[in-house]
């Protein structure tokens, strides 16, 4: 008995310790808040649309008051200020008034997907509280900035006095994603194994169901949350509910740049563009398909076309999905029409989209599409995704004129490649202007009078 006894006391002295601990941590970092915007982004180098949104930020901040410091949280050990700044303007033609700061984190191992083989979703949003922690106690600032779809963060941002400001890509769990388990519906993110059992359909059902009452309960201890599409919008104040606190902001796309490029395009091979991250929910396998199907049913007196994937990898996952995409273009016997790009700098992409004549996007509910708008204001006819974004927001009407095209399945999708590479000239301008135009909706400005206009009462009422 005196033995349980004093194991017992020794267990309850050691965790009342580790809570002291705890708290004095917490107390000391709040006393120390630096006047400083701390963007929390883990991955500083995955070339995505998110990024572009992060650094695009860091100028508004910059551009909006001079004496709060910009500090960027990253798992990139070969991160510096000055790579980060010349990468901001090599990748993506942002030119940021001054290098941020940084602040090397060393367990973003604890966010990573291959962290947890299953229950992925709960795993990254809790190994994110880990690595937040890790974050806040070796830099507390004012402002917590979330740019990468971290919730579960922001309940300990406010525990260590910060405001917490939200830029949302996607909500990390949305009612879509309920209803495909529901039905059973196999995907990325539902492997047919789950798929095919009533059973594990159900307790995934369950687990969703859990996990959607936590994420709109992390959620809603935002301070200033902004979304960047109606879809997304819709999704989140359904699951946060403080519509008070949501701002829709549109992410900032190159419009200028490309939209002062020629609408005519002067190769005689024309050429079909594909833009984003090698991510298995980019569905890659699904252009290429629909592009071996045109090859198949091109016209005897109609130019080959080419198909090039432009994009980036951000592990070891995605390389391996660029190599089996170069596989399948061999087994589909058209290696000779494809090309890959990997990790370029902008230039060449700007370059790469002024001579194509079409861009395609197969993402299902992608929460908006940058690409998509880049396609457009570079004067490429978009073949988009019919949901989320590009179906709501961006591949609409533009003074009664037609913008592209949206497509779901294999055979809409070479329809719709042979539909543009059938079109006549003068057709194909006409329909390239008219998407140009609606492209203008969602520019670098317009990201930055709407961001602006979003932060500048919290940065004002903040102490």
């Amino acid at each position: 008995m005196m033995i349980i006894i004093i194991l017992l006391t020794t267990l309850i002295t050691s965790f009342l310790t580790i809570i002291l601990n705890l708290s004095l941590k917490i107390k000391n970092a709040r006393k120390n808040r630096k006047n400083a915007v701390g963007f929390f982004h883990p991955y500083t180098n995955d070339g995505g649309g998110g990024e572009r949104v992060l650094w695009c930020a860091v100028k508004a901040i910059q551009d909006e008051t001079s004496n709060i410091d910009c500090v960027i949280y990253t798992g990139d050990h070969d991160s510096s200020p000055l790579s980060l700044l010349s990468r901001a303007s090599d990748r993506f033609g942002v030119l940021l008034i001054s290098p941020p700061k940084v602040v090397h984190l060393n367990k973003r191992k604890w966010i990573e997907e291959k962290t947890y083989p299953r229950f992925t979703m709960i795993g990254q949003s809790l190994g994110s509280v880990y690595l937040s922690w890790e974050a806040l106690c070796k830099f507390t600032p004012l402002y917590y900035f979330d740019t990468s779809g971290y919730a579960f963060s922001y309940p300990l941002a406010r525990i260590f006095g910060c405001k917490v400001i939200s830029y949302t890509h996607y909500p990390t769990i949305s009612s879509d994603m309920v209803s495909r388990v529901h039905s059973r519906s196999a995907m990325y993110n539902n492997d047919n194994l789950v798929a095919q059992s009533i059973w594990l359909s159900r307790c995934k059902v369950l687990y969703y169901s859990v996990f959607s009452w936590m994420y709109g309960l992390v959620g809603s201890y935002a301070d200033l949350v902004m979304v960047n599409s109606s879809w997304t919008q819709s999704h989140i104040l359904k699951l946060w509910k403080i519509p008070e606190r949501t701002r829709r902001v549109y992410p900032p796309c190159d419009t200028s740049g490309l939209q002062a490029m020629p609408l005519e395009r002067r190769s005689d091979t024309p050429t079909i563009i594909s833009v984003s991250q090698f991510r298995p929910e980019k569905a890659h396998s699904l252009q290429l398909q629909a592009f071996a199907k045109v090859i198949d049913k091109l016209d005897t007196d109609m130019p080959r076309p080419k198909l090039q994937f432009v994009g980036s990898c951000r592990n070891k996952g995605d390389e391996d999905r660029l190599h089996k995409l170069k596989g399948l273009a061999i087994d589909l016997k058209v290696e000779n029409d494809v090309e890959f790009h990997e990790n370029i700098l902008y230039k060449d992409l700007v370059k790469l989209l002024g001579a194509a004549i079409a861009g395609i996007h197969s993402m299902t509910d992608e929460h908006f599409g940058i690409s998509v708008v880049e396609f457009m204001a570079a004067g490429a006819i978009p073949i988009a995704h019919k949901s989320a974004g590009p179906m709501m927001d961006i591949v609409l009407e533009e003074d009664g004129e037609k913008t592209g095209f949206l497509a779901q399945t294999v055979d809409e999708y070479a329809d719709a490649i042979l539909q543009v590479l059938r079109m006549p000239e003068a057709a194909r301008l006409k329909m390239a202007a008219a998407a140009r135009k609606r492209a203008a909706r969602f520019s670098e400005q317009k990201f930055y009078e709407d961001f602006k206009a979003s932060v500048r009462p919290i940065l004002s009422r903040a102490s």
